[in-house]
């Protein structure tokens, strides 16, 4: 227990600074933004002191905060930080200041203009704070309330606000798009209610609450699941498993469950829809490691090789799809589709060098499509269409902007010496050591990724300068704010992959002891017998 409340002050505040940019006077559109840029960097500051007092060798949760909240039903409020937390929390505290930098003018609403900055930073802000409680909470139902609860302003993100148009199909387009998002996410969220309710009974039956309650804390039920007091069949215990996965298959997502996702990006703003891929849907994979693995070991191995045959089939099919896309933003986010692949696949590969790749790979590929979608939005903004064929010849007019984008592109590739490479490198080797089929499949992306990257780069910025892109304008200071730290985050993380790794590592190590998995033992060929002297075959 700590003496100050250092976890709930780093999610209230996003919260309260939504608050309080919402009660700033309506013509104080400037103030508004300045007040989310300030509140995003204290964030920021805060993450960054949380993770430098973070002691990766030290207990598993630490900064703890546990208070009843509800004990008639087993519900607390606890917080807790491990190591693949702190990495991700620490994605999202460095992506909302850029974000907010890079919507600064998208406060232009879709409809009748009637909405200002004011609600657009607010919302923003309203989704970091809880997309960072679902990282710390150690309490299933608190995390399960933050983990719809987010669904809420993320749908008024894409379906309210976006480029600028006058044209009534697009409009329609886009609130389609918000709905379908906010259906496919709560029907996931529903079955793993269903779920949650069902956990919840096996704990009151175990007797692991108080007064013949059960319980939600995170860390009560995992070791009852350890010592083996929780009970439940193993066809029970099946069903919770895949009510809780295919929740999170949802938000990641995972095909086939996945076509909410490039309409929802292509109708959002770039920085709401880099917020949903980069951030909202890491809440996804990150249930996944903690939640279907720590709760339901046995089921996770029963079902590791679906998931991975899904993870395999949507690693390539999102990569063909992308090949084949005329609209830039709906191929960069085809390309999260089967970034998200790799990322499942490394953690139900089940492996200290997959996990470990898998975590880093949801840094890695949150900075990345940050990147490259970021960049590509500056550019649609200003020539006013998406379709790929509308470019050309664009790095003679802008060549900041040409080439940012090309460094973007192979970062999405996973170039080696850009942070990718490391982290899909990593989970292609500690997929290979127990599922060699999945892992050389999987490979093959790498191929159709450099397709996809390097012809897309051809064909918008090389070659000769196409009509109407004769005055496009090259990258401002406030758009280079942007790009530039997360490009030089990319090379950093390229090169020296140590300081997340450090921080994941032994986190990872700790999942794969709880639920009973170790690395697969290296295999030596035995050599062969020496022959004695002048013997023959």
């Amino acid at each position: 227990m700590n003496s100050f409340p250092w976890l709930t002050t780093l999610w209230l505040a996003p919260a309260v600074g939504a608050a309080a940019i919402l009660v700033v006077p309506a013509g104080r559109r400037t103030v508004a933004r300045a007040l989310a840029l300030a509140v995003s960097i204290g964030v920021l500051a805060l993450a960054v002191v949380l993770a430098v007092r973070f002691q990766p060798g030290g207990d598993q949760y630490q900064f703890v905060e546990a208070h009843e909240w509800i004990p008639a039903f087993g519900v607390g409020y606890t917080l807790g930080l491990d190591g693949i937390a702190t990495a991700l929390v620490l994605l999202t505290a460095v992506l909302l200041p850029l974000l907010i930098l890079a919507g600064w003018h998208d406060d232009r609403a879709a409809g009748d203009g009637r909405k200002t900055v004011h609600l657009y930073m607010a919302l923003m802000l309203l989704v970091e704070s809880m997309v960072l409680i679902s990282f710390l909470a150690l309490d299933v139902l608190l995390f399960y309330i933050f983990f719809e609860a987010m669904l809420i302003p993320m749908y008024f993100l894409i379906g309210g606000f976006g480029p600028r148009t006058d044209d009534a199909a697009v409009r329609a387009q886009r609130s389609r798009a918000a709905v379908k998002f906010l259906l496919y996410n709560l029907f996931g969220g529903l079955i793993m209610l269903a779920a949650v309710i069902g956990l919840y009974v096996l704990t009151a039956r175990a007797g692991l609450g108080t007064d013949s309650a059960g319980t939600f804390d995170l860390r009560l039920i995992v070791a009852a699941v350890q010592d083996g007091s929780l009970g439940g069949s193993a066809a029970v215990l099946d069903l919770l498993f895949l009510g809780f996965l295919f929740a999170f298959a949802v938000k990641a997502p995972l095909w086939p469950l996945h076509t909410w996702l490039p309409d929802a990006a292509v109708s959002a703003t770039p920085s709401s829809a880099v917020l949903m891929m980069a951030v909202v849907d890491k809440v996804g994979t990150f249930g996944m490691l903690r939640y279907c693995l720590l709760l339901f070991p046995l089921a996770s191995t029963t079902f590791a090789p679906m998931v991975i045959t899904l993870a395999v089939i949507g690693i390539i099919y999102g990569a063909l799809l992308a090949i084949g896309q005329t609209d830039v933003m709906r191929l960069i986010a085809y390309t999260s589709i089967s970034h998200f692949g790799f990322i499942i696949l490394g953690i139900f590969a089940m492996t200290s060098q997959a996990q470990s790749g898998a975590t880093l790979y949801m840094v890695n590929h949150g900075l990345s499509t940050a990147a490259l979608f970021l960049i590509a939005g500056f550019l649609v903004s200003r020539r006013g269409t998406r379709m790929i064929a509308d470019f050309g010849g664009v790095q003679k007019v802008a060549p900041v902007l040409a080439g940012t984008f090309f460094i973007a592109g192979l970062a999405t590739l996973s170039l080696p010496g850009l942070a990718p490479f490391i982290s899909e490198f990593l989970v292609l080797i500690g997929t290979f050591s127990k599922y060699k089929v999945a892992a050389v499949v999987a490979t093959g992306a790498l191929v159709l990724a450099a397709i996809y990257v390097l012809w897309l780069y051809q064909r918008m910025m090389t070659g000769p300068l196409k009509q109407g892109n004769e005055h496009l304008r090259d990258l401002v200071p406030r758009e280079l704010a942007v790009v530039v730290p997360l490009l030089v985050a990319l090379l950093v993380l390229g090169f020296y992959p140590k300081p997340i790794l450090d921080l994941v590592d032994p986190a990872v190590g700790h999942t794969l002891s709880t639920i009973g998995q170790h690395d697969p033992a290296p295999t030596v060929p035995a050599p062969e017998a020496a022959q004695p002297a002048g013997g023959h075959r």
